[in-house]
């Protein structure tokens, strides 16, 4: 398989010029023009940030995307799922609510917005994946798969279970109704360490299904009520709550790449990919640490496996920001930064998997656009 093209471009800007003209050069440059749009139904994934974080992506960055959209003639659509955890995003009129709040509105982005999986999480389609072999019918929100294309704008930064979230995580994750996304985390059940635990009652208060038991001031995790969506490590102020040293996460990993195979084929897709706040945690956690590495840049591309790659390569190269977890986590992972700060993931069998189900490449070409 020749190599991918991803097209990249930092964020530098001189006087007269904007971070919003670059994204419209990088797009133009990266082949999004080329898409046949004209009167088609399009499908802009977009994370809307949990109330609460200041990571997510800026509401005028979707603007820029929909607005080129709209000149090629087609009729875009901001949309997500709705969550597994107890948060702003549990369904779709406190989802809409959230993304009001933090700028995605049609004043602000040029579009409405779509809860692809309905108000309360079960609106799918059962959608085959050709050569999965962890999923066979993926379930997918219904609006995702009504589009005629497919757009992902993705905020590429760590994950706790995942190791990080780019495009895959965005699409195959994002993508899920909330039946898809409790079958994609079933394999990743976290554990209390009784030693750090302090029974402060965060994981039980973040907790949709109750699988965190509080007893003699500590807390345990019932697995027959866990979904394994690892909300609670994130919000453990100890970090008592750990994944499990087993498969899970590699599963976890693997199911993302079929989920985001089910939604990819078959119709035209395209991806962008925006490294900045690169905070350790995903977008979902109500608040947001402090960024892992510099600022970097945005990237584009047509193949979603190239386009992770290269993001995380150009995550892997910078120095860590003094003073973020990424620094302090003493880690010897020198030239993996993810598994500094996760070691228990593995985000490589992500791509490795999404490229043995021929969603791409993880060999790529990289060309910087000014």
């Amino acid at each position: 398989m020749s190599k991918s093209k991803v097209f990249y471009t930092n964020l530098r800007v001189k006087v007269g010029d904007t971070l919003q003209m670059k994204l419209e050069r990088l797009l133009r440059k990266s082949g999004l023009p080329t898409m046949d749009l004209d009167g088609k139904y399009v499908a802009v994934k977009i994370h809307f940030g949990e109330p609460g974080n200041l990571a997510f992506l800026r509401p005028n960055y979707a603007r820029t995307v929909v607005d080129m959209i709209t000149h090629l003639g087609g009729k875009p659509f901001l949309t997500d799922c709705n969550t597994l955890y107890v948060g702003g995003r549990k369904n779709a009129l406190d989802h809409l609510e959230s993304a009001y709040q933090n700028g995605f509105n049609p004043y602000n982005t040029g579009c409405h917005i779509l809860i692809a999986d309905g108000l309360k999480g079960t609106d799918e389609v059962y959608v085959p994946v050709e050569g999965g072999e962890y999923i066979k019918e993926a379930k997918i929100g219904r609006a995702v798969m009504d589009a005629d294309v497919f757009i992902s704008v993705n905020h590429f930064k760590g994950h706790e279970l995942a190791g990080f979230g780019g495009a895959l995580k965005n699409i195959g994750m994002g993508c899920g109704s909330r039946a898809g996304k409790m079958e994609m985390h079933s394999a990743g059940k976290p554990y209390v360490n009784q030693d750090l635990c302090i029974g402060c009652g965060q994981c039980a208060k973040n907790c949709a299904h109750g699988a965190p038991i509080i007893t003699d001031q500590k807390a345990a995790i019932d697995l027959d009520k866990c979904v394994g969506c690892g909300r609670c490590i994130g919000v453990c102020p100890k970090d008592a709550v750990k994944s499990a040293q087993d498969e899970a996460n590699e599963v976890l990993n693997y199911k993302i790449a079929e989920y985001t195979k089910a939604v990819l084929d078959h119709r035209p897709h395209f991806h962008i990919s925006f490294i900045m706040d690169v905070s350790p945690y995903c977008d979902c956690h109500a608040d947001n640490d402090l960024p892992v590495v510099p600022d970097i840049g945005i990237f584009a591309s047509f193949d979603p496996v190239a386009l992770d790659m290269a993001c995380a390569d150009a995550v892997n190269a910078q120095t860590p920001t003094k003073g973020s977890i990424l620094e302090e986590s003493n880690r010897p992972f020198l030239d993996d930064h993810f598994a500094s700060i996760f070691p228990e993931t593995n985000w490589k069998c992500c791509i490795t998997h999404a490229q043995k189900l021929g969603l791409g490449t993880e060999e790529y070409e990289l060309i910087e656009v000014k």
